[in-house]
C-alpha cells in the first residue's frame, strides 16, 4: 500500500544565516531514505495527470515506481528519453505550477515531490554515471542550433539522437545560456549545468562558443554552409527598464548585468577579472525569480540590507513561492505596494537613495491581475547604495535586424507557430526568443518540440 504522508519529505537546507553569505547549493537534496519515502507516497495513477502538466511529458510514474524498486539507472533512463537537462529541471523547474499541480495527491494534501525525485535521480546519474553515452548512427544531415540555452540545448540533445550530426552556436565564452549568466550558483551549482552539456557532446553535438550570429556569420551564411534547418533558442537577453530620473548614475544595475557578472564571471570571488560594486544597503526592483536571485547575490556580496520593491502585493508576485520564501528566510526585506519614481544622486553621480510611491491595487488589467494604482502624497526615500532592475528583458534585435524574411511582433521575439515554425524557410525557433522571458522547462519543451518539426521538414524536403 502506498505512504499516504499527507506531507511530502521536506528538503534538507543549509541554515538561512549560513548560506546567505556563501554561494554554495542551498537545497542539500533528498536521502536515500528520504527518496524511498517519497517516492512510495506515489499512487501509479492509471491516468497520470501529471505527465500532462510536464512541458516535456516526461513518464512521472515510471520512474518514480523504479526509485521504489531501488532502480535509479532505470529510473534515470526514463527521465533522461524526454528530457536532455534531468538535473536542471529537478532544480529550477516550478513543479508546482505544473506536473504537481495536476497530481492526485495535492487534492487533499501535498502532491508527490516530483521534483525533489528528479533531482535525486539525476545526482545519483551524475554519481554513478556507468558506460559513456553511444552515438546515434548518423543520417546523414546536419542542422544548426543559434544559443546554448535551455531550448537549444534540448533541440539539439533531440536531433542529435534522431542522428543528425548539429552544431550550436553560441554568442557567450561558455555554453549554458540562463542556466550559466542568470540562475545563482546556490540555486543551480554550474558544474551541473556543464556536466548535462557534456552528456550532449557525447551524443555527437558540437558547441561553438564565441559565436554571435548575426554577427560573426549570418542565418544565410549557415545555410551556405550546408546546414538544412536552423532552430534559434537565442533568449531574450536584453534588460527593461522604467526610464525614471537617475536610471543612468554609477550603482544602477539591470538584473542581467549583475547576475552575469555574479554567476559567470563569478565577481563574488576576491581575484575576478570582472568585479562589481558591493554595497552595503541595495533595492532590487521587481517580483519575479530574477529580482528574488539579484537580492540574494547582493546579500551573500556583503550587504547588510536588501530591499525587493514591487509594486503590487506578495499574491500577485511571479516568483516562486518557494524562492519567495528562501530570500525572507535570508532576511530580504518586501517592500510591496510600492513603485519607484527617482533614483536619487549624491551629487557626484552615485547612487544615494531611491524615491517611491506608496500603491494600492484597482481593477484587474490585461493580464488579470488587479492594476496598482498611486496614493497620491505617499512618496518617501529609502538610503540606498545601490539599485537592481528586474522589470524584464526582451530579446535582442540583432538576428532579426540581419536576417531577412524572420517576422518579429512589437516586443521584438520572433513569430513562430505551435511547432516552432517562422516566416523565413527552414527557420525554427522557441524559448524565451519567441515567448518572450518564461521558465526553463517551458523553453525546453517548445525546443523539444521544434526538434520534431525540424526533422519532419528535413525529412519531407529529401
Amino acid at each position: 500500500m502506498a505512504n499516504m504522508a499527507p506531507k511530502k519529505n521536506a528538503m534538507p537546507h543549509q541554515d538561512p544565516d549560513i548560506r546567505n553569505r556563501n554561494f554554495s547549493e542551498v537545497a542539500l537534496g533528498y536521502t536515500p531514505d528520504q527518496a524511498y519515502d517519497e517516492a512510495d507516497r506515489c499512487l501509479n495513477c492509471k491516468k497520470p495527470a501529471c505527465v500532462a502538466g510536464c512541458p516535456v511529458e516526461i513518464d512521472i510514474p515510471g520512474f518514480i515506481m523504479k526509485v521504489k524498486e531501488g532502480d535509479l539507472s532505470g529510473a534515470y533512463d526514463i527521465i533522461s528519453k524526454d528530457s536532455s537537462l534531468p538535473a536542471v529541471c529537478g532544480r529550477v523547474c516550478p513543479q508546482e505550477t505544473q506536473c504537481e499541480l495536476l497530481c492526485v495527491r495535492g487534492k487533499k494534501h501535498e502532491p508527490v515531490g516530483i521534483g525533489r525525485l528528479e533531482r535525486y535521480v539525476a545526482d545519483w546519474h551524475m554519481a554513478n554515471p556507468g558506460e559513456p553515452l553511444k552515438k546515434p548512427e548518423p543520417n546523414g544531415h546536419k542542422v544548426a542550433v543559434i544559443g546554448a540555452g535551455p531550448a537549444g540545448l534540448t533541440c539539439a540533445g533531440d536531433l542529435a539522437r534522431m542522428g543528425y550530426a548539429v552544431t550550436i552556436f553560441e554568442a557567450l565564452h561558455t555554453a549554458g545560456g540562463v542556466l550559466v549568466y542568470g540562475i545563482p550558483e546556490f540555486r543551480l551549482p554550474k558544474e551541473i549545468v556543464r556536466r548535462e552539456i557534456e552528456g550532449l557532446k557525447e551524443l555527437g553535438v558540437e558547441v561553438k562558443t564565441n559565436m554571435p550570429i548575426g554577427r560573426v556569420l549570418s542565418v544565410d551564411d549557415l545555410f551556405n554552409m550546408g546546414y538544412e534547418s536552423i532552430f534559434i533558442g537565442s533568449g531574450a537577453g536584453l534588460p527593461s527598464f522604467m526610464n525614471i530620473p537617475g536610471e543612468n548614475l554609477n550603482g544602477v544595475y539591470s538584473a542581467n548585468e549583475f547576475l552575469t557578472r555574479v554567476n559567470l564571471m563569478k565577481a563574488y570571488e576576491e581575484e575576478s577579472r570582472t568585479p562589481i560594486q558591493r554595497a552595503d544597503t541595495v533595492a532590487v526592483v521587481g517580483g519575479g525569480n530574477v529580482a528574488m536571485d539579484a537580492a540574494r547575490c547582493a546579500k551573500r556580496l556583503g550587504a547588510e540590507t536588501v530591499y525587493i520593491i514591487y509594486r503590487r502585493s506578495e499574491t500577485e508576485m511571479p516568483a516562486r513561492i518557494e524562492e519567495v520564501h528562501h530570500a525572507k528566510e535570508e532576511g530580504i526585506i518586501f517592500k510591496t505596494l510600492n513603485n519607484p519614481v527617482e533614483i536619487l544622486s549624491d551629487g557626484k553621480g552615485f547612487v544615494s537613495g531611491i524615491k517611491c510611491i506608496k500603491m494600492e491595487l484597482g481593477e484587474p488589467d490585461a493580464s488579470g491581475r488587479r492594476r496598482p494604482v498611486e496614493i497620491p502624497g505617499s512618496e518617501y526615500v529609502l538610503d540606498v547604495e545601490q539599485v537592481i532592475m528586474s522589470i524584464g528583458t526582451s530579446p535582442n534585435p540583432l538576428l532579426r535586424n540581419t536576417t531577412k524574411g524572420l517576422e518579429a511582433n512589437k516586443w521584438g521575439c520572433l513569430i513562430a507557430d505551435e511547432n516552432g515554425k517562422t516566416s523565413r524557410e527552414g527557420v525554427y525557433a522557441g524559448g524565451d526568443a519567441v515567448t518572450g522571458a518564461a521558465t526553463v522547462i517551458l523553453a525546453m519543451g517548445a525546443g523539444k518540440t521544434a526538434a520534431k518539426a525540424m526533422d519532419e521538414y528535413i525529412r519531407n524536403k529529401n
